[in-house]
């Protein structure tokens, strides 16, 4: 079987895409990608076949770039779920996915929920095609309702099949109920890759709590990751607690400033092996970062600062696997950046976590939920066999 796989840029949006690539690879299936140029980098280390689709034009992702900073959240979500993802990536990507598509003959197309030249396409030459999710139901559900407008040129019915297609999430249901019809649920691995490995010994002797401190891929590069990272640095400074801050290849850490005598920084950690050592979280809670706390028993302490991350604080706290601490500078109803007032209110927040079991308590409990789901395996085999597809020879593609 050939299986196509699809995603906007943004490390973010394919990571969850990429436990499928491996299982369809392990079956035997023939893969391949189409991805816009930002994401060559992620696939050419993975071993991924991929095609490069184009991104909008410079000029055009500046207009949306430049309007972000003082927009409402309401305005900033329109802006980039109906501007940028809805109608210019949705432009740019489909002739390189329709290529793809007659050429290369896919059986299946899985697709980031972001991405939707790939559902476009497929509906178009009737290719089976489901979404992987990135963030939390109703948050992709609100997306595509934003981007609805964007999408009327093709096809009335576009949307609606989208929200009637298979759904695959990583966040269990205690967490995320969806409004998908075909919701599946998987977990990620069927074990742990390997066992983690001990953190080398940056903090000397000590053993106090391991606080981690990261603020993802796509804010490092921003001025609202280098005010959290300041702000975080600064509630932890004489804390009695390690403190390891990823910075992320985007983060200049000049910009942060000066760092307190327990906190040891690296560009990049494994997320199994500090997650097992970890007592807290404090992070962005971006999709990625939450899932991977979460499913590691590990409770969070939440900043966030745009998209997805105020719904996920919420979800956090509301299970009580977590709190959350909003920002309070910036505009009126945009997105505050965190700041030197903040700095009280998230040293509180992280001595809470860190004092009360009972964030850890509820974490792991999320975190035996997830491990009750099927695998990525078996969730292939049952969407494949669900869609009237199975493991087969491959077609050779059209010259």
């Amino acid at each position: 079987m050939r299986v196509l796989f699809t995603s906007p840029a943004g490390t973010g949006h394919f990571t969850p895409l990429v436990p499928f690539v491996n299982a369809c690879s392990i079956r035997g299936d023939d893969v391949l990608a189409v991805v816009p140029p930002p994401l060559e980098h992620l696939l050419t280390e993975r071993g991924i076949p991929f095609r490069t689709g184009a991104e909008p034009e410079p000029a055009d992702r500046a207009a949306i770039r430049d309007r972000l900073p003082s927009a409402s959240r309401e305005e900033a979500a329109v802006l980039v779920n109906r501007e940028l993802f809805g109608r210019l990536c949705t432009a740019a990507m489909i002739p390189a996915v329709e290529e793809a598509c007659r050429r290369w003959r896919p059986d299946l197309v899985l697709h980031d929920p972001c991405e939707y030249a790939s559902a476009v396409v497929a509906e178009r030459l009737g290719i089976p095609h489901a979404q992987v999710a990135t963030s939390p139901a109703n948050i992709e559900a609100y997306s595509l309702d934003l981007a609805a407008p964007a999408l009327e040129p093709y096809g009335r019915r576009l949307v609606e099949r989208l929200r009637a297609t298979p759904y695959l999430t990583r966040f269990p249901a205690s967490l995320d109920p969806s409004p998908y019809t075909m919701t599946r649920r998987f977990r990620e691995t069927a074990q742990p890759v390997s066992t983690p490995k001990p953190l080398p010994d940056w903090w000397g002797d000590c053993t106090d709590p391991l606080v981690y401190v990261t603020f993802g891929t796509v804010s490092g590069g921003m001025p609202a990751g280098a005010a959290a990272c300041r702000t975080a640095l600064d509630a932890v400074s004489g804390l009695p607690v390690r403190v390891l801050l990823s910075g992320g290849r985007a983060t200049d850490l000049s910009e942060i400033g000066p760092l307190p005598d327990n906190v040891h920084v690296e560009e990049w950690v494994s997320a199994p092996d500090v997650l097992a050592a970890a007592s807290v979280v404090v992070c962005h809670g971006g999709s990625g970062t939450t899932y991977g706390a979460l499913a590691a028993g590990v409770p969070l302490v939440v900043v966030p600062l745009f998209a997805d991350q105020p719904t996920n604080a919420r979800l956090v706290e509301a299970a009580g696997a977590g709190t959350a601490v909003l920002p309070t500078g910036g505009p009126a109803d945009a997105m505050g950046l965190p700041g030197p007032a903040d700095v009280p209110r998230l040293r509180a927040a992280i001595e809470a976590v860190l004092a009360d079991p009972s964030y850890r308590t509820a974490a792991g409990r999320i975190a035996a939920e997830m491990r009750t789901a099927p695998t990525v395996h078996e969730a292939l085999v049952s969407l494949t066999a669900e869609l009237g597809l199975h493991l087969c020879p491959s077609r050779p593609p059209q010259k």
